[in-house]
């Protein structure tokens, strides 16, 4: 028998609000965590993403607070996922009163400082903002009962480990209820859990497949210079109702959207760079239908809240495996199906592979629609509009001209194929190019050419580890870091690290050159001075990496 949220001993003003958002019956995570946390209980919570993780935590604890002073602290990885959270608080608390403040870096000390001291029963922040404003003694956390850790493998992959220990510090462990949830649960997460936590219960949720088995999952190999008329020929065919698409960089993001819109796709642009208060416009518009396509870099992957996507698009292929989960767990959701296409070169093949292993399961490929296929989509869809045209005719209206037309001797049948004549005419077409074959044969020969440059670079150097980019040398600075393979590093993990902690592309990095004690890397001159102050506290596995000027 499945049991209900009400059996869960949730409040009517909760369930009136899950009602009202269309929650018919809690997750398994939800089931096995409400209750001991409202009966006080530290809890240790593991589960995929897209769950139900955040209202598993948030309901049960708004239900214990009181109206007055900040009693909730919740700290994510990222400033998107701190907003994602905070709305959810929103939402969820909205009938209780609740106040929530989102707090991370990019934003005005002052503003936050100030809806501090107006007063909010609820913080989401970023370990950094957060552990800044406790420094300026700005906020307090004396009173605070209830600490969530959320996505906490994130935050300790981050380096956040020192952070999280000194807010946890600045915390009341007597009277704290510390709640800790995370996809994966690594022996520092263990760690940390012992340390902070009181008889923890804890629960772990058990996937089959990293992904949603709801997902439809299916990649279409073209040449980069196709890309557009690739993904132009996917969204005519398949109509996709709310579309989530992804690219790389931010200056993607927004050349894509503009190129989809000329071409009759309504799109939109959506990153990091864009104010709160500007995403939140662009976000509305998209859930209110005024465009059916919104346009992503990675850092919106956590962070866009739409009740229903049918597609996810990757029309970059991420970098890392967990970020490709990300991206695709915007659809599916709710017991929906979805659909993830992604779009790869045959160079990305690799990429594509390593995916395959993180998730454990094969992406199938699928040959895009054809040329023939999108011209007999648009002749349905001609006759579609004009049947539906024929139908709201009510039967009673005489046009003069067709009954002009008559008195001159022509037939219904005449009449009808010029005017269908003329509406085809006028018809603005969306533009259909060739798109050229990528054959595997030429798919191996690449493979076969990658391995050989690969062997070229290491010839002078056994030990060397090297990420070839292509991009201007005058351009770019080179850093050092003061460790290497011994200490286990590779690219991935330099990408990965600078990326995240820096909020940069990764795919701007240069060359990585990985040495037995130390690491050198490129970085464009546009971004140096952001990496360097951004990387002062960066570390791998526990150690500072001391980022500064290569001599």
């Amino acid at each position: 028998m499945t049991t209900s949220f009400q059996e869960l001993g949730l409040i009517p003003d909760l369930l009136e609000t899950l009602a009202t958002l269309n929650y018919a019956h809690p997750t398994s995570i939800q089931e096995q965590a409400i209750p001991p946390l409202l009966a006080g209980q530290d809890v240790l919570g593991q589960a995929q993403t897209g769950t139900g993780k955040t209202a598993a935590f948030t309901l049960p604890v708004l239900q214990q607070l009181s109206t007055d002073g900040l009693q909730m602290l919740v700290l994510a990885p990222t400033r998107e996922l701190a907003i994602q959270v905070a709305e959810a608080v929103h939402r969820y608390g909205n009938k209780l009163g609740i106040r929530v403040l989102p707090i991370y870096g990019g934003q005005s000390y002052d503003r936050q400082e100030r809806r501090l001291k107006k007063g909010v029963q609820v913080v989401v922040g970023t370990p950094g903002r957060t552990l800044d404003l406790i420094r300026k003694g700005t906020l307090n956390l004396a009173d605070i009962r209830f600490v969530v850790l959320d996505e906490a493998d994130e935050m300790l992959k981050m380096g956040f480990i020192e952070d999280i220990e000194a807010i946890l510090g600045a915390t009341n462990a007597d009277t704290r209820q510390t709640i800790l949830f995370s996809a994966t649960f690594s022996p520092n997460i263990r760690k940390l859990a012992q340390k902070y936590m009181r008889d923890a219960l804890h629960i772990h949720i058990e996937a089959e497949e990293v992904t949603a088995t709801n997902i439809e999952q299916r990649y279409y190999m073209v040449q980069n210079r196709d890309k557009i008329a690739a993904i132009s020929r996917i969204l005519e065919t398949e109509a996709p109702k709310n579309t989530l698409v992804f690219t790389r960089t931010k200056i993607g993001a927004a050349e894509l959207a503009e190129k989809l819109t000329g071409r009759g796709y309504p799109a939109v642009a959506i990153h990091g760079d864009l104010s709160q208060q500007e995403r939140e416009r662009i976000l509305q518009r998209f859930r209110d239908g005024y465009s059916d396509i919104l346009v992503a870099t990675d850092v919106m992957a956590r962070g866009v809240d739409i009740p229903y996507m049918s597609h996810v698009i990757n029309y970059d292929i991420p970098q890392l495996a967990i970020e490709y989960v990300h991206r695709i767990g915007r659809t599916g959701r709710a017991g929906r199906s979805g659909e993830a296409i992604t779009l790869i070169t045959p160079r990305e093949k690799r990429l594509l592979k390593v995916i395959e292993q993180y998730i454990g399961r094969t992406i199938d490929k699928a040959k895009l629609p054809s040329r023939e296929a999108v011209l007999e989509r648009r002749q349905q869809q001609f006759k579609e509009a004009i049947i539906a045209q024929m139908e709201a005719f009510d039967g009673d209206t005489q046009d003069d001209l067709l009954a002009e037309l008559f008195d001159l001797g022509y037939d219904p049948v005449q009449i009808a194929a010029a005017l269908v004549e003329q509406l085809r005419s006028e018809q603005v077409q969306r533009p259909l190019e060739e798109i050229r074959s990528v054959q595997e044969k030429r798919e191996r020969r690449s493979r076969r050419d990658r391995n050989r440059d690969r062997r070229t670079d290491e010839a002078g150097d056994g030990r060397k580890s090297r990420r070839k980019r292509k991009y201007d040398d005058t351009n770019m600075v080179r850093l050092v870091m003061q460790v290497g393979r011994s200490n286990g590093i590779k690219p991935g993990d330099v990408v990965y690290q600078i990326a995240s902690k820096s909020n940069i592309p990764g795919s701007v990095i240069g060359a990585i050159d990985i040495h037995e004690n130390a690491t050198y890397l490129d970085i464009p001159k546009t971004h140096v001075d952001s990496v360097l102050n951004k990387m002062k506290k960066g570390k791998f596995r526990g150690q500072l990496l001391k980022l500064e000027m290569a001599k």
